[in-house]
């Protein structure tokens, strides 16, 4: 009886964990986007600003294996070097 409860427990800690989950890699997917946007249209300033908020995003996806740690650091390496690329 033990066993059936604490499984439906963690179906249930395991089902708030996914939607808490899919909600932050999907806000880190827009702030992404936003950053690539700015970079396209040569707004350096909106773009340090979108990518200061992408960059703790990612360094926290990276912390709790959302993505992998490589992932993130390689994701934000990328994103600054497009942000220092505008002239």
């Amino acid at each position: 009886m033990a066993n059936h409860a604490s499984a439906l427990k963690r179906a249930r800690q395991d089902q708030k964990k996914r939607l808490q989950n899919r909600t932050q890699k999907s806000t880190m997917r827009t702030v992404i986007k936003q950053v690539l946007a700015a970079v396209e249209a040569g707004d350096k300033e909106t773009a340090t600003a979108a990518l200061r908020q992408a960059t703790s995003l990612l360094d926290r996806a990276g912390r709790k294996n959302q993505i992998h740690a490589r992932q993130a650091s390689r994701r934000v390496s990328r994103l600054n070097a497009s942000v220092k690329a505008i002239a």
